[in-house]
Parts: C-alpha cells; structure tokens; sequence
C-alpha cells in the first residue's frame, strides 16, 4: 500500500471507531473559540478590510463572512473567513505539530454547510477527522518542516480542511482521493510571513481554506491526481521534509484524538512567547517594571529564532516577539487583546522593558519539547534576582482552561468584537447544547 492510501485508510479506520462524548464536548469548544476568535479578528482589522472590499468588490451571497455582518459567494466567504480567523494569532494549536489546526477546517465547513444547509452537529463530526488529518502529517514531518521555512497551518492545513469538507459532503472514496491529491499539489505556506513586521501570517490561512475548497470542486468534478501524491521521488513528503521517506505517525498518537492535544491561546500572542509570558506575570508579584535591569528569558530553540526581536513595528510584530509580550506580562499582568493593540505596542515604557529582555535557547528545555514548553525567566533588579518557570503555559491540555475562564475569554472576545450580548448567548447554547441547529441560523447576526 503507497502512503497515501495508507493515511486514507488510517482516516476511515478512526471514522469506524466513532466519536467519545470528550472529542465531541471538545470539537464544540474548538467551534465557540473559532467564532469568538474570528469575529474579533475582523474587528481587529476593520481598516485593511474596508480596503480590501473597496477594491475587491466581493460578489454577494449566503454566505457568512464571520464578523463582518456581511453575506457573500461562497469562496469570498472562505477567504476572509480564514483571514479573521487567524489575524490575532489566537486561533487554536498544538506545539508537537507546529500547526493551527481550527482556523483553515472551520473557515471552510461553516460556509459549506450554509451553502448545503448542514446542521452544527454535522460540521462538528467533519471537523474531527479534519483535525487529526492535519495533526498527523504535520507532526510525521516537524520540526524539520519548520526548519526548511514552511508553514505547516498552511501546508499540512490544506490537506486536513479538503478532508474535513470531503467528509461534510458525504464524498465518495474516489472523489475523496482526487480531492485529496488536488490539496497535496495545492499545500504551501512561508513562515517568512511572520518575519521583519510583515502582517501576511493571517493570509496563510485565508489562502488555505480556499485552496482546500478549489481541491474539494477539482476532485468532484473528477479530475484525477496522482496515485501516491504524499510518497515517491517528487510528493509531498518528499517537497516538504526534504526526503521521501519519512514516517507516518499513526492516527490518534499515543491514544489520543488530535483535537484533544490542541491549546486554546489565553494570551494574544505567538504561542512561543506564552511560557514566557506566564512567569513574567507570575513575578509581577515580587518585583516592579520599574525596579528591572534586566530580564533574561531561557526557552527551547525553535521558540527564538525569528521571536526575540526588541524591534516592534506594529501589533503584529509585538505578537511575534518574546521580549515585548514578556514585558507587557510584567508591565501590566496580563497579554491579552489590549495588550496588543496599536497604541499598547508603542508605548514608551512597554518598549524600553522589552529592550531590558534577552532570549537564549537551554538545551535541556529543547530536548523536553514538545513534551513540555519550557521557559525560565530571571529578571535581575538591584535588590536582587526573581525567577520563575513554566513548563505547560494556560491552555495546554496538560494546564488547560477551566469551563469558567473558556466562557470568560469568549465573552471578551465577543465584546471586543461587537457583537451583542443576545447573539452571544444564543451562539454559545447553540453550539453547547448540541440540539439540531443550522449552520445557517447559528451565523445569524455575526
């Protein structure tokens, strides 16, 4: 058997186990965090949006463009869905993967489903497999996919959101396959777009749910891929890690269903800095921003490179950089969206306290991940050293969020967003509840 009837096997072998009650109260959650996320993401970037539909006159449809309070044809919707969903760098993810998972598979199935009319039930159950597709590909070729450049949310992404949609429109094996082999051909993404101020990270994912939706028409229309697009001399494996034979990791790794080993972010910042972000909040207690000589942050490597920057040109930069969150952690004791807004990063006082911070790779915390996300920091005062470290930051499935504070984040993010408390509450049950909604009607008034 070629690797990619292999990984389609393992797909349909993990449908035939069904669904735990856990994966599925957990898939509810990942839902509510994507739309609380999305929606704040376009009020976040209301100005590029006013100009990005000025110029692109979006055609319009049934569709939601989640946040906007706009319908628009089908593929628009999957664009700026995915744009909002990934623009405060607080969508869903796992470190062992390198991956955002969420953002690109319900970017594209909640569309889908206005479109076809699925219920919320029937989006939760697709975006399962979908999770655990892009979990497995990613994490059988990271770190060394990260370490030649690519993006695996929009690498790995692509194939797991063409799946999860396959699997929302009850696709035939064969179409599933020329689905499948159109998203091989189609996945890429650079991480380059999180370096020097750039603010194309959120494209990634926009591009990957609509890459995933052009490979889902492709194979329904009955064009035909190749018969292994993931192994041989010139596939995706060997594109993206540099070599052909690479390991299949198995479905459900080490027993547990990808969506279960994804973090919910309670930090508006680049999962790499949250570590850090944590211990600096911890020792908010023992020392004042304004007693800090200097602040010395020890991590695993794949967080520095391209994260200690102390050169904040912009939100999106001051997400990306462990010197600035670990400042506003201490400045203020907390790194949430306000923390993060145009005027916060370019404060005087938070920029002068990220220029205190210096980033080292230990070794020891290097080998531990992804098993544990490590960082010490120490900051050094005149009366002395303070220190703290965190091994699984808030969030982690080890540390994870409390049922209170996932509503208290989501409520924030509503309200940030603009959205009413009535459309709030009546989302949150509706997905909660697990009654028989209509994708169409959750999206009323979003």
């Amino acid at each position: 058997m070629n690797q990619s009837n292999a990984f389609l096997s393992a797909l349909d072998d993990l449908r035939s186990c069904g669904m735990p009650d856990g994966v599925l109260a957990r898939a509810r959650r990942s839902l509510l965090d994507y739309l609380a996320v999305t929606c704040a993401g376009a009020r976040f970037q209301e100005g590029k949006l006013r100009e990005y539909l000025a110029f692109a006159e979006p055609e319009a449809g049934k569709c939601a463009a989640i946040g906007t309070g706009r319908r628009m044809a089908l593929k628009e919707a999957v664009f700026l869905n995915g744009l909002n969903g990934h623009a405060l760098d607080f969508d869903d993810g796992t470190n062992s993967g390198i991956i955002h998972l969420g953002s690109p598979i319900f970017s594209l199935l909640l569309p889908l489903a206005q479109r076809y009319g699925k219920g919320v039930e029937e989006v939760l159950r697709a975006a399962v497999p979908g999770y655990e597709a892009s979990y497995t590909l990613a994490i059988s070729i990271q770190p060394g996919h990260k370490a030649l450049g690519f993006h695996a949310t929009g690498t790995c992404g692509t194939i797991g959101a063409t799946l999860a949609a396959a699997e929302l429109l009850g696709f035939g094996a064969e179409e599933r396959f020329r689905a499948f082999a159109a998203a091989c051909a189609a996945a890429s993404g650079m991480l380059m777009v999180l370096d020097e101020g750039s603010e194309l990270k959120p494209y990634n994912v926009a591009k990957t749910a609509l890459l995933a939706l052009c490979s889902l028409q492709l194979g329904k229309a009955g064009f035909r891929g190749h018969p292994d697009p993931l192994g041989g001399a010139r596939g995706f494996f060997k594109m993206m890690a540099g070599r052909p034979d690479v390991e299949l990791k198995p479905m459900r790794l080490n027993g547990t269903h990808a969506i279960l080993k994804s973090y919910t972010k309670p930090y508006a910042s680049c999962r790499y800095t949250h570590p850090a972000v944590e211990a600096a909040i911890r020792l908010r207690a023992e020392v004042a921003a304004d007693e800090v000589e200097e602040i010395d942050v020890r991590t695993y490597s794949l967080a520095v490179a391209g994260h200690d920057h102390t050169d904040i040109q912009g939100p999106y930069s001051a997400k990306m950089s462990i010197p600035f969150a670990t400042a506003a952690g201490l400045l203020y004791g907390k790194a949430g969206l306000q923390e993060f807004s145009e005027e916060a990063v370019r404060r005087p006082e938070a920029l002068a306290l990220a220029r205190k911070v210096r980033v080292e790779a230990d070794e020891a915390f290097s080998a531990a991940f992804p098993g544990m996300q490590t960082a010490e920091v120490t900051v050094r005062t005149r009366k002395g050293d303070f220190k703290a470290r965190v091994d699984y930051p808030k969030g982690e499935p080890e540390n994870p969020l409390t049922d209170a504070e996932f509503r208290e984040r989501y409520d924030g993010l509503m309200e940030y967003a603009g959205i009413g408390r009535d459309v709030q509450e009546r989302v949150f049950g509706a997905v909660w509840s697990g009654g028989d909604v209509r994708v169409d009607d959750l999206l009323g008034g979003l």
